[in-house]
């Protein structure tokens, strides 16, 4: 088959006849009438009419009038969503190396790298980098955690990381939506520097976050201490009106409970529904019915939770001349069965928590289905990367086509979602607002400034 050219800018409105759409992408009621593949897909019509989707429509019932582009049953997804990104610290890890690719040494790798390099002018470049690779890839929407300590000799890393993340919003809107969440440890909030961060994070439209890794069981004056620094986080979040967005148990320590404890906080100061949780590692290794139990009580919460397949795989169970011996992920399946929303996402970008990564959503999808096995069947599975992220994040026709939304569209030289997760498909073509965008995946030259002979 040849791959369809769609390259028309001076046609406003046109069809995309017998496009494959995966039904989780879709709204009820669309697809009545429609032809449906083995994976539970129809075959669609799309009409799109100034930018945006104004019809779908069983294959051969679109418009006759309009120019139309046949794209003979391959797949046309949304635009793809990463709920969980560390857009301040990808492509760091050519000039500072985590040496052994474990945590410790991922968290020294990283702030000598912010304490040496990260000025406002650094932050710009490899975030204008980042938001290049996503914008080619197909990724519509970025959430990204911002490290935010308090100041230190070399510079105010809060201010000025969060200055740069809101020119750069600024910069992109309409091209990638952008969200941000202040990233420190929990025990930043036990003190004045939390109310400041928080009005910084206020000020920037953006969520409170932390990061929460106990190393031993929360009893006793551990589990008071937790309770008061939470209560704390979330008073800080409701005068402000903010959500919260916090790094949960990233070990391998079964007795890790800290999500148990933030769901019971969440309850405790009525935020439920507003709260996501990323990582939720040591879930996977507790007794059946102590994750049971917590699983429950995230569901009751409203809790969303964010599993970062690549990296934890990259990170957990790691040890010098030792075959890991666990995927390092949050139980999935059993969260989704407990009615708990679950979304994948792409977590660090060459730095020293994850070496590789290129901001590409479809990569990450592809490798979490086989991490996760949220195959056999595939049918839900792109909705992990679309709706749900997309419901996360608030955005109302992002990781979704739907009439009326923008036309903003992946048109893979696949037919089948087996043919979507068995190549990279570097020969995707990607709209925004109906038409295909320029954007080419940057070279590395240009975080260096160096001159590329390609």
């Amino acid at each position: 088959m040849t791959k369809p050219d769609i390259t028309l800018p001076d046609t406003r409105a046109f069809v995309l006849r017998n496009a494959r759409v995966p039904s989780v992408f879709l709204t009820d009621g669309v697809t009545a009438g429609a032809t449906r593949d083995a994976d539970g897909s129809p075959l669609l019509d799309i009409v799109v009419e100034d930018g945006r989707f104004t019809g779908l429509r069983p294959a051969g019932q679109g418009p006759s009038e309009l120019p139309a582009f046949d794209l003979a049953g391959r797949q046309a997804w949304p635009r793809l969503v990463d709920v969980h990104a560390h857009l301040d610290k990808g492509h760091t890890v050519a000039r500072t190396a985590n040496p052994d690719g474990d945590f410790l040494g991922a968290r020294a790798a990283t702030t000598e790298d912010r304490l040496r390099y990260w000025d406002g002018e650094d932050i710009r470049r490899r975030l204008a980098f980042s938001l290049a690779c996503a914008e080619a890839h197909g990724v519509g929407a970025i959430r990204t955690h911002l490290d935010s300590h308090e100041e230190t000799a070399q510079r105010d890393q809060a201010a000025t990381s969060w200055a740069v993340f809101r020119e750069m919003r600024d910069a992109w809107a309409g091209r990638v939506t952008l969200q941000g969440v202040g990233l420190v440890a929990i025990e930043a909030y036990g003190d004045d520097y939390g109310r400041r961060l928080a009005d910084i994070v206020a000020e920037s439209g953006g969520l409170l976050g932390g990061g929460l890794r106990p190393t031993a069981i929360l009893q006793g004056s551990a589990l008071s201490e937790m309770n008061d620094l939470l209560d704390r986080l979330f008073g800080l979040a409701r005068e402000r009106d903010l959500d919260v967005d916090l790094h949960v148990d990233e070990i391998d320590d079964p007795v890790a409970a800290s999500l148990d404890v933030i769901a019971r906080a969440t309850v405790r100061n009525g935020y439920e529904g507003r709260v996501t949780c990323g990582h939720c590692c040591s879930l996977a290794l507790q007794p059946a019915d102590q994750a049971a139990a917590t699983i429950a009580r995230v569901a009751k919460a409203g809790i969303s939770i964010v599993t970062l397949p690549t990296v934890n795989m990259y990170l957990q169970d790691r040890q010098w001349e030792r075959t890991p011996r666990w995927r390092g992920v949050a139980p999935v399946k059993e969260l989704a069965a407990a009615g708990v929303p679950f979304a994948i996402a792409g977590d660090n970008c060459r730095d020293g928590f994850y070496a590789y990564g290129d901001h590409d959503m479809l990569d990450t999808f592809r490798a979490g289905v086989r991490i996760l096995h949220l195959d056999h069947p595939l049918q839900q599975a792109p909705s992990h990367v679309g709706p749900i992220p997309a419901a996360i994040m608030g955005l109302e026709h992002t990781g979704q086509i739907r009439e009326g939304g923008s036309a903003d569209l992946i048109l893979l030289p696949a037919r089948s979602l087996n043919e979507v997760v068995a190549r990279p498909h570097a020969d995707r073509i990607v709209l925004r607002a109906g038409r295909r965008i320029t954007t080419k995946v940057p070279r590395y030259e240009e975080l260096t400034g160096e001159m590329s002979p390609w």
